[in-house]
């Protein structure tokens, strides 16, 4: 924890995001198009046909916006507590983009569940629950914007972010839970991944990817919003 708070200083933090984002952006673009790569070439699979390869974009997709809502609300908790000055920024920054990698998740689902299932839509645990986070990530959004003074829409906003947390172990194991169309875990599994090879290394190269363009994306949006702070100050000062 008080390594964070070394970066706590804004200076710093664009110093090290800086020296950073090349190698990130690197990452994500080699990892990404490795993915795709492999993932045209896998073959069709015998039961799902040429659909099998939206996983490679759903899976990850699902991935990230579960790991986002969990360090937004990891953000919002050490912004509560210890009043860290970049973490409120942090939670703030990763909410659109969560927002997104769920909307992404949800859509390939259901484009991927029509020839599975032969519906758009259906309202089982995983499927409702993670609909859900994307309503969480909106709220959390929509509070924000919803307060003159920045100080309570950003308490408001890590109080709903926490609590909403509870809904991450839903997602994970509503398919254990609950009867459900939705297949159980595949790769993180007793006795090893449920995937043939073929499929699965294409599948880590796209979640690779997918990680570290969210991070990526996250810093940028950090970056920006820091800059924009010091030009609105800069702005009073000079009107004044």
């Amino acid at each position: 924890m008080s390594f964070l708070f070394e970066f706590a200083n804004p200076k710093r933090f664009m110093e090290l995001s800086g020296a950073l984002l090349p190698w990130l952006a690197t990452a994500a673009a080699l990892a990404l198009i490795a993915g795709l790569v492999l993932g045209f070439g896998t073959p069709p699979d015998y039961q799902q046909g040429d659909t099998v390869r939206i996983m490679f974009v759903h899976v990850p997709a699902a991935w990230i916006a579960m790991m986002a809502y969990g360090l937004m609300a990891l953000a919002s908790i050490v912004g509560l507590v210890n009043r860290h000055p970049l973490a409120d920024l942090a939670a703030a920054c990763a909410a659109p983009l969560g927002a997104v990698f769920t909307a992404l998740g949800l859509v390939t689902g259901s484009l991927w569940g029509k020839p599975m299932w032969g519906a758009w839509w259906v309202w089982d645990g995983r499927l409702t629950s993670f609909l859900l986070l994307l309503f969480l990530y909106l709220g959390y959004i929509a509070l924000r914007g919803a307060f003159d003074d920045e100080t309570r829409a950003a308490r408001a906003a890590a109080i709903l972010a926490i609590v909403g947390a509870v809904n991450l172990p839903i997602i994970e194991f509503s398919v254990q839970w609950w009867t459900t169309l939705h297949q159980g875990e595949s790769i993180l599994r007793k006795g090893g991944p449920a995937i043939a090879p073929v499929f699965l290394w294409p599948l880590l190269f796209m979640a690779l990817g997918y990680t570290f363009l969210f991070f990526t994306l996250w810093m940028l949006r950090m970056r920006t919003a820091i800059l924009d702070r010091r030009a609105r100050t800069l702005m009073l000062r000079g009107a004044q």
